[in-house]
């Protein structure tokens, strides 16, 4: 998911977007508002001090009373401190709450990519997520303690100014208020080419963020084949690419800035010239003029920032929008109520005329399962063999729901997979992938990740000596060892054992192995594999399997070709009745076993 993949600008509203927002706003939207009213009422402070200023040059300065304007002074000073004092209270006001905010916001992202489906996280770029999760969430954070609030505080204060100009010189006022229409077209158009940029920029910050996750965890392939260099090229054309776009964003915002800088300095210098002549010929007092030119000079702030303000607002409003593109994403949902037998019914793992292909395959592409029937008896363990790419792994993960089938049905002893909450079908089913993952924490606390949190001390012992994983007792801190991210301290059989551990530690009743043992040595392996023995008999088993040995822990094998279930029977015979389980299972290229070629030669 990148750039490209954004709406289209005609369906973009900057307003719509943040809107949004509101559910997270709601629960301080009191303390937020009276945020709010503290900075208006600190700003339009601000606007008393050009009143003082005229009542000093009209009041003590004309009539010569120093006193009076130490009086005006101190007026000045506590209005300062005021306004000061005030807004940092509104600063205050905003803090804690916001910060709560972000925190909810992030909480909910979370929750709701551990419960969306494993094919989304196979569209989406991990860089694009977290980017989603981090800077984003920054910039709503941001918009939401600023240019929310200000937008509101400066147009009331542009607004409370202008009634004073036109109060105090009518006819300055109108001179003031020329480059308006002028603005608020500039306003429009900066913001319709500006949320375009900004989007752009933050698909790219994704994209950036994905090639360094990339480069950190891939760390060793980069360097064993030599590839700094090209790996950094990489890096460098996409930070290239980011820089022109936040150039792009630079130039308009500079833009935008000039103009809004310019017009109202021109009508200022305008204004002053005309009141200079207005005073001149008495029709004007120089502390009114005084007064009308401090009065402009405050609102220069609350005008420029326009500008500002409308970047981190469309910034915010792209940030809303790519947030919410995640937590609108379809979770994983419970399709009917569980089913209810009269007596419970032992039937093992039965599959039905299963067929899948996957949810972004092109229409009209061959499913990458069809007709799969299969039955996998109740205490027994069938091995799955088939060639690379014949859909051994894609068939396993439709056992916990990790894929749904798209046709047929899965059951377990009896009751469909769909009726059974998820939550329940994934402490019946327990799996083991071909790559083993491993988290950043305590070996106990990885191998415990299978347990559901009823597993004692016993238990993980038990797990460990079943995968034969001793070496965690060498470990500094034993299984109070910290293995690193990806558990790239272990080696890749240590990582396998310790997965194969977890899957194993909660004694499930339907265990799904995807080849378990492919990074073990001969000697750890069959230790390994007597030890397994004892667990499979206790369970009903599906094990992925390309070598002999894992094969020979199985009861019967089925034979998986081009997406269909060929053959089912024992090792023995499948050798003597199918000729490609024979080549698979010997690496010939005519399709007989090596024993019965040597015997043939």
């Amino acid at each position: 998911m990148t750039g490209t993949d954004a709406p289209p600008a005609k369906d973009r509203s900057a307003v719509r977007s943040l809107l949004r927002l509101w559910p997270y706003v709601r629960p301080v939207r009191t303390r937020l508002a009276c945020a709010a009213f503290v900075a208006v009422l600190a700003s339009c402070l601000g606007l008393v001090i050009p009143l003082v200023l005229k009542w000093i040059v009209d009041g003590p300065v004309a009539d010569r009373d120093p006193g009076g304007v130490w009086l005006g002074a101190l007026y000045l000073l506590l209005l300062g401190i005021t306004e000061a004092a005030l807004f940092g209270l509104r600063r205050w006001l905003v803090a804690r709450p916001l910060a709560g905010v972000e925190a909810a916001m992030r909480g909910d992202l979370y929750r709701h990519l551990q419960r969306l489906p494993v094919a989304f996280h196979d569209r989406w770029p991990s860089g694009q997520l977290l980017s989603r999760g981090t800077t984003d969430l920054m910039l709503l954070r941001m918009f939401l303690a600023f240019p929310l609030t200000f937008l509101l505080v400066n147009g009331v204060t542009i607004l409370v100014g202008f009634v004073i100009l036109l109060q105090q010189q009518w006819s300055l006022g109108l001179v003031l208020l020329a480059p308006v229409i002028p603005l608020v077209m500039l306003c429009f158009a900066f913001e319709s080419k500006y949320s375009l940029v900004a989007r752009r920029s933050q698909d790219q910050v994704g994209d950036l963020t994905t090639v360094v996750e990339e480069s950190v965890l891939g760390i060793r392939v980069i360097k064993g084949f030599g590839r700094h260099r090209s790996q950094a090229q990489a890096f460098r054309e996409l930070s290239l690419t980011l820089r022109g776009t936040e150039l792009t964003k630079a130039r308009l915002l500079a833009g935008i800035w000039a103009v809004i800088t310019a017009l109202p300095e021109l009508a200022i210098g305008a204004a002053l010239v005309l009141g200079t002549v207005q005073v001149a010929d008495g029709e004007l007092s120089a502390g009114t003029l005084v007064a009308f030119l401090s009065t402009a000079l405050a609102l220069r702030w609350p005008v420029e920032s326009i500008g500002f303000l409308l970047a981190i607002s469309q910034d915010a409003a792209t940030a809303t929008e790519r947030y919410f593109e995640v937590m609108d994403a379809r979770e994983e949902t419970e399709e009917g109520a569980p089913l209810v037998t009269a007596a419970p019914v032992r039937d093992g793992i039965v599959f039905e005329g299963v067929e899948f292909r996957y949810p972004d395959a092109s229409p009209g592409t061959p499913p990458v399962l069809a007709h799969i029937d299969l039955h996998v008896r109740p205490g027994e363990t069938m091995a799955l063999v088939g060639a690379t790419g014949s859909g051994k792994t894609t068939l396993t993960t439709l056992v916990p729901r990790l894929h749904e089938v798209t046709g047929g049905r899965i059951t377990l002893d009896g009751q469909d997979i769909t009726a059974i909450p998820r939550e329940r079908l994934r402490e019946l089913v327990s799996v083991a992938f071909e790559e083993p993952t491993l988290f950043s924490a305590t070996v106990g606390e990885n191998v415990l990740m299978g347990a559901g949190g009823n597993a004692e001390e016993a238990d993980l012992d038990r797990a460990l000596d079943t995968a034969q994983a001793g070496f965690v007792h060498r470990l500094p801190q034993g299984t109070a060892t910290q293995v690193g991210e990806q558990g790239l301290s272990l080696s890749g059989g240590q990582r396998q054992r310790l997965a194969l551990a977890r899957a194993v530690v909660g004694r499930p009743r339907f265990l799904v192995l995807d080849d378990p043992l492919s990074a073990l040595d001969v000697h750890t392996e069959a230790l390994v594999e007597a030890a397994l023995r004892q667990v499979l008999a206790d369970t009903t088993a599906l094990v992925v399997a390309h070598r002999p040995s894992t094969v020979l822990l199985a009861d019967r094998v089925a034979l998986l070709s081009a997406g269909r279930i060929t053959a089912v029977g024992t090792h023995h015979e499948l050798l003597h009745s199918s000729a490609e389980y024979a080549w698979l299972m010997s690496g010939t290229s005519d399709g007989r076993p090596v024993g019965e070629r040597g015997a043939k030669t």
